[in-house]
């Protein structure tokens, strides 16, 4: 997500390290060991209980090439994760489909 000034990505160790500064200037950060696998493995918990297995799934960009037998036959479209999405920022996205299409609310 972040870039070096020569726009490669920074390194794990880089967010790593990003992360300890942030510990030291919001304790609330190191108490709850806030870290970038902290950050995903909460989101993508949302995502699966919002929206279900598949959409997690495809949320967290797996692919199907190693897959049990179970994931062959759930599948999560582009609608369906940009929904998810859009839920979980509170801001609209043109290629989210309506929760009604996807099966949720009335």
């Amino acid at each position: 997500m972040l870039r070096c000034r020569n726009g490669h990505p920074i390194t794990t160790r880089h967010y790593d390290h990003l992360w300890h500064r942030l510990g030291q200037h919001l304790p609330w950060v190191a108490a709850q060991g806030i870290s970038t696998h902290w950050l995903r493995h909460t989101t993508l918990t949302w995502v699966e209980r919002n929206f279900g297995y598949s959409i997690a799934r495809a949320y967290a960009g797996y692919t199907d090439k190693k897959s049990t037998p179970t994931t062959t036959y759930i599948k999560a479209n582009l609608p369906a994760v940009a929904a998810a999405l859009a839920a979980l920022t509170g801001q609209p996205h043109q290629l989210a489909a309506s929760l009604a299409e996807l099966g949720f609310g009335p």
